[in-house]
């Protein structure tokens, strides 16, 4: 989680510069989405909601698009979905995105999609089990919903440490992992899987990752976490295909990710998935 994007996800769209966090966490997350799109065999997919806490707007789907699947991403404030638009186009990215007032009623048939997901954005949904009810029917084979893990003590710093914008619909208890498995159970979908994600190793904290990394961990040089510290960190050219070793220079900081107990993962890791299946032939 990264409270700031509350008051500057604005920003990201005129300057790219993500930094270290929010990069790590995309290659992270474009292996996860990759390995569930190979066991479902999915071509169709549903983001909803596609605002979250990371970067830019409307990134989040785009390994899946590259990947031949037709990729539509939902968004409430009609902005934020133009800005998309344009980053998109920039990308070349085939997606569509879609502004909607409401996430209580959907705009597409049953079964319309086989795979739906979000990413750190289930608390932008002001009535989750209506919300929740809607992906239910608009996807055939499965769900995933990824949410900041709310026993990270970087997840705990934030909210101590920050304020939340006056009239933003924000509600935490829809990242409960008990209730959103309870009401997923109340639609007969399955919960096959769950674990941690996005285990850097730097803290889930509102700020430079980088000036963390040199101001925190003193007795390391910074050049060993990253090469060029001033310089900008940002996925784009790698979605553009003039950075191709972007994601090997990412994943040098997953060994905290590959190899570190649950028990740490539990307290450091800024974000857990649970993944599910209908419990019915639908």
């Amino acid at each position: 989680m990264a409270l700031p994007i509350l008051h500057d996800w604005d920003s990201y769209f005129d300057n790219h510069h993500e930094g270290l966090g929010s990069s790590y966490e995309r290659i992270i997350l474009n292996k996860l989405l990759l390995n569930l799109k190979r066991r479902y065999k999915f071509t169709s997919v549903l983001e909803a909601p596609c605002f979250g806490f990371t970067g830019i707007s409307g990134l989040n789907s785009i390994v899946l698009s590259r990947s031949g699947c037709r990729v539509t991403l939902l968004d409430n404030d009609p902005r934020r979905v133009e800005r998309i638009r344009q980053i998109h186009q920039d990308l070349n990215a085939d997606i569509e995105v879609q502004s909607i007032s409401s996430y209580h009623q959907l705009p597409f048939t049953d079964r319309a999609f086989d795979f739906s997901w979000n990413f750190s954005a289930l608390w932008f949904v002001d009535d989750l089990t209506a919300f929740l009810a809607e992906l239910n029917r608009v996807t055939a084979k499965a769900i995933l919903l990824c949410v900041p893990n709310r026993q990270g003590i970087g997840y705990k710093w934030q909210k101590a440490h920050s304020d939340i914008p006056a009239g933003l619909v924000f509600n935490e208890q829809n990242i409960d992992l008990e209730l959103l498995k309870s009401e997923m159970n109340k639609l007969n979908w399955v919960l096959i899987r769950e674990d941690y994600i996005d285990c850097p190793p730097w803290p889930d904290i509102g700020m430079s990752k980088e000036k963390f990394l040199g101001g925190y961990l003193s007795r390391v040089k910074v050049n060993k976490f990253n090469d060029k510290p001033s310089k900008q960190v940002s996925i784009m050219d790698f979605y553009r295909g003039k950075d191709s070793k972007f994601a090997k220079r990412m994943l040098k900081y997953s060994i905290l990710e590959n190899h570190a107990p649950t028990c740490f993962k539990k307290l450091w890791s800024h974000h857990f998935w649970m993944l599910f299946e209908p419990s019915t032939h639908k």
